[in-house]
């Protein structure tokens, strides 16, 4: 179901002032739902609002329907030093440098190069910070901290430890805590490790959970089953990006975060299928929204055969549009070309109210920050609605953000 988007000015010229609302700092959820499936659901079907729990979730998709969720796993990114001076100095680390790649760098037992946040910057010297790590069964480890250079409004940092048969991955495992979300505000709890997780997450790399995933549990996926839907998995990887606020008055200002993706061929021919059968295609959170309509623009290019990197502003410099259909077999055909059996690459893709949806027929998601680019995919999916959506969220006591309650959109 390819949906047009809707009337407005060049996506361009938004005024994010223009997408604000009051979100009283007492709806934001501090803590998840007592159990995943118990958190409540909005349903938005064609106008029409109401709302049950979670678990009722199959019971509300439209018949056929095929979920795509986002396997990605939050990594342990928070890093604390202490100096002699008693300084603590926090390291966030946000993108592998060197290898390059999530996988690779997590594997590595060689020194890894990563793109961090550093907090109390101006309390590290040119010294190099170590940190010991008690791991069970084992001799403990130190882990060395190297800042390098800047890198954008971030710094590149070389992570070294003395215990060479252990990954990077298993060392920040170890000696890191999960990133919970800025506006939190508040310290890490034991639960934390589970419920900031996905029941389903696999590959590591992410540093913000796939928030909209977070309400799945073994009964609904059982449930979703009998009910004859089709479930798929991709992953991108979540930068600290998605919490960023869009500060520029005009959204020409803005400059949209990049995420890795990686698709196996087989999934792309199950969407193929899909988009051939008539199936409704629901992503499960934005992530896998942008990473769904990120392939329809990538298979339409002359780079189908490659990685692909989408740009923010690709989608509306487009005059003929092909299939879907035509959009998935060109990256099929390229990737049996060069003989892959994976797509990966980068995507920069903003979807903002006139953006013209090619893939996706509604979408699972929590409910979103004001002046946020998450609001203004909503925004792009169900037009002006959005505003009496978050009207009714309100009214009727949904819990927002990364640990509150959830909707299904279905314009």
């Amino acid at each position: 179901m390819e949906q047009k988007g809707i009337p407005t000015a060049t996506p361009e010229e938004i005024n994010i002032a223009n997408y604000d609302y009051d979100l009283p700092a007492s709806r934001i959820a501090q803590f998840p739902a007592a159990t995943r499936d118990s958190s409540r659901l909005l349903v938005y079907r064609q106008g029409a609002l109401s709302h049950q729990t979670f678990r009722e979730l199959p019971a509300q998709l439209p018949p056929n329907a095929v979920l795509l969720f986002n396997n990605t796993r939050v990594i342990h990114a928070r890093l604390r030093f202490q100096r002699a001076t008693g300084a603590t100095i926090e390291i966030f680390c946000l993108d592998p440098l060197m290898p390059v790649e999530h996988q690779g760098s997590l594997g590595s037992r060689e020194p890894v190069i990563w793109k961090c946040l550093i907090g109390n910057n101006k309390r590290w010297k040119d010294d190099s910070l170590s940190l010991e790590i008690s791991l069970p069964g084992r001799e403990s480890v130190t882990l060395y901290a190297e800042r390098l250079h800047a890198v954008e409004d971030a710094f590149a940092v070389r992570f070294s430890w003395d215990q060479p048969d252990l990954a990077f991955g298993e060392v920040l495992h170890a000696a890191g805590l999960i990133p919970l979300p800025p506006y939190l505000n508040r310290e890490q709890v034991a639960e934390d490790a589970d419920r900031y997780q996905t029941v389903y997450a696999q590959e590591q790399g992410s540093v913000a959970a796939p928030t909209a995933g977070l309400h799945f549990t073994d009964r609904v996926f059982a449930d979703l089953a009998e009910s004859g839907v089709q479930r798929l998995e991709v992953t991108l990887h979540v930068g600290a990006g998605t919490f960023k606020p869009v500060k520029a008055d005009r959204l020409a200002d803005h400059h949209m975060h990049e995420e890795q993706i990686f698709i196996t061929q087989g999934t792309i021919a199950a969407l193929a299928a899909a988009v051939s059968a008539g199936r409704p295609i629901i992503p499960v959170g934005t992530t896998s929204l942008r990473l769904l309509e990120s392939l329809y623009w990538h298979g339409i290019s002359h780079s189908a055969a490659g990685q692909l990197a989408v740009k923010q502003w690709d989608p509306y410099q487009q005059r003929e549009l092909p299939t879907a259909k035509l959009a998935l077999e060109n990256i099929l055909n390229g990737l049996d070309a060069v003989g892959l059996d994976m797509l990966t690459g980068q995507t920069q893709l903003l979807i903002a109210p006139g953006y013209s949806f090619r893939l996706a027929s509604g979408l699972i998601t929590n409910f979103h920050q004001p002046r946020s680019t998450l609001l203004l995919l909503i925004a792009a999916m169900v037009g002006e609605d959005w505003r009496r959506i978050y009207a009714y969220a309100l009214d009727n006591d949904f819990r927002f953000l990364s640990f509150g309650d959830s909707s299904l959109l279905l314009p």
